[in-house]
């Protein structure tokens, strides 16, 4: 007798094949596909009766330049989507990574999934990956006029520019961050004894 774990391994391994690396960790399946199947692997994630992931739950970027605390190595960006099958109470995490640093692309999903715009938009936004077939790939949560992607690794904490209102001009303006340099010191504790009691 299999375990529902297995049985979903099995069928995900038929559908798949040898293009998709597929792992399980604390009871949670994760399917590796390369970019240039990613589009069919999960066309056939959807329609395959074996499988029937019918809803995507998440999609988001991931920026693993400083995974493992700098130890990685291998390709910076991917895109991480969570599927759900309904029919087989099964959920499965895809994983692809884009082949290209400087230019993270990968297809988009929105043609098997609808709710996927509004998800590729928000890992185009905040990591910079771009979706290829994306009808409508635009900032969804940083205004128009912002500079980088800043879930990014190497996107500045205080970031580039701030905005304020300004009474004279009456209106919203940019300017370089004015944010100093803190210097955090540490507390001293003098006595020995201090929350011993």
């Amino acid at each position: 007798m299999t375990t529902k774990i297995e049985a979903l391994e099995l069928a995900l391994k038929n559908a798949l094949g040898e293009g998709a690396a597929i792992t399980v960790a604390l009871g949670e399946v994760t399917v590796v596909v390369k970019a240039s199947d990613y589009l069919a692997s999960m066309q056939k994630l959807r329609d395959d009766p074996a499988l029937r992931f019918q809803e995507l739950v998440d999609l988001c970027g991931v920026d693993y330049s400083s995974y493992g605390e700098g130890t990685w190595d291998g390709l910076r960006f991917a895109v991480v989507s969570h599927l759900l099958s309904i029919e087989h109470n099964w959920r499965v995490r895809v994983r692809v990574f884009c082949p290209d640093d400087d230019m993270p692309l990968v297809d988009s999903v929105t043609s098997v999934w609808r709710n996927a715009n509004w998800f590729e938009r928000e890992a185009f936004d905040l990591f910079g990956i771009l979706f290829e077939g994306h009808g409508d790939l635009r900032r969804i949560l940083t205004d128009y006029g912002f500079i980088g992607h800043p879930f990014r690794k190497d996107f500045p904490i205080s970031g580039y520019v701030e905005m304020r209102y300004d009474p004279e001009q009456k209106r919203v303006i940019y300017q370089p961050v004015t944010i100093e340099p803190r210097e955090n010191i540490p507390r001293v504790i003098r006595e020995e004894t201090y929350g011993m009691k």
